[in-house]
């Protein structure tokens, strides 16, 4: 294999060599370190189906962390390693080191966390290539042997394959994440809106929220519109759906099994929602979106292809329900 780039990656002085010495079917051992909520997670779905594509007699290890195995895609992979996280700090130093050399020798490892964790499991963790992409230069040559630039403006789960591209692989486009679930089957196509998020910041106006979904039910009569209620307390959806009596096509729902919620996003004609794992989750199941934005990097989580729109005002500002309600018309026609 050669390294293919000018710009735009990074490679110590040993890596062209062995990276020569390899082919990729001869490479036997492979590990994907993926320290993730389950929203990032499922943006993992393509490069562990390219990775496959491009090694195809490769045995696949991923290395979780435990306070994060949510939508792990368990289905790609052969081998899955956890590392102990933040929810074992009674975890004596030498039982966490010990578990992370459990990883074991491997021929390439990829680091898709880029974190402190990630950063000490490549330190442990024997291969012939390391490859990452961390955002400081600084890091590149103190965990790996190759990197890529890590970037706010590219889609993530495009930023990630770069690191199979630079080995020459080309992967397909548009991406594949080939979710194992099947689409909810209702009386009515139907819209899903969830105004929650990680975080009250990230949070679209409830009050917006309802005009939309308003504006909506009376645009699109022939669907159901579901405002799709969080877990948390402060994720309750009673203010939204106080502004639709009458409407008979609006309909508020607490879905408490995760497999269910997925079904339901995979048979969606459109998921309307803020910077959040649901929205990704609808991105992995090829389910249109439109995304709000306003705190977080618009164009890291923003698909160029296939019927993904982002609301976002260019000082950062809070979108209207105009361009919001504009969008989501785009999508349904």
């Amino acid at each position: 294999m050669e390294l293919w780039f000018k710009g735009g990656g990074w490679a110590n002085k040993r890596a062209t060599g062995i990276a020569r010495q390899m082919s990729p079917e001869n490479v036997k051992r492979v590990a994907v370190i993926r320290h993730a909520a389950v929203g990032d997670m499922v943006l993992t779905r393509p490069f562990l189906i390219e990775l496959r594509r491009f090694f195809p007699n490769a045995e696949i290890s991923l290395s979780l962390v435990s306070n994060y195995t949510r939508g792990a895609p368990l289905d790609l992979v052969d081998h899955v390693h956890v590392a102990y996280g933040n929810d074992r700090r009674d975890v004596s130093l030498k039982r966490q080191i010990a578990r992370a050399k459990e990883l074991g020798e491997q021929d390439l490892l990829f680091d898709l966390a880029a974190t402190s964790r990630s950063f000490w499991l490549c330190k442990l963790t024997k291969a012939k290539l390391k490859l990452g992409f961390p955002y400081h230069a600084i890091q590149r040559p103190l965990f790996y042997d190759v990197a890529v630039s890590r970037s706010d403006l590219r889609f993530e789960a495009e930023n990630m394959l770069e690191m199979l591209n630079v080995l020459g692989h080309g992967h397909e486009y548009p991406l594949r994440f080939e979710m194992p679930v099947k689409p909810m089957r209702r009386d009515k196509p139907y819209a899903v809106y969830f105004p929650s998020a990680s975080t009250t910041e990230k949070c679209w106006p409830h009050a917006d929220f309802a005009e939309l979904v308003s504006k909506m039910a009376e645009r699109y009569p022939a669907h159901e519109h579901i405002v799709l209620e969080g877990i948390a307390e402060w994720e309750k959806i009673d203010d939204i759906m106080a502004a639709q009596q009458g409407k008979e096509n609006v309909t508020g729902l607490k879905l408490d099994d995760f497999d269910e919620t997925i079904s339901l996003i995979k048979g969606a004609s459109l998921l309307v929602g803020n910077c959040t794992g649901i929205r990704n989750i609808a991105i992995a199941c090829e389910t249109p979106t439109v995304g709000i934005f306003f705190v977080t990097p618009v164009f890291r989580y923003w698909p160029r292809y296939g019927g993904h729109e982002a609301a976002f005002r260019s000082d950062a500002g809070v979108p209207d329900v105009e361009q919001v309600f504009g969008l989501t018309c785009k999508i349904l026609g």
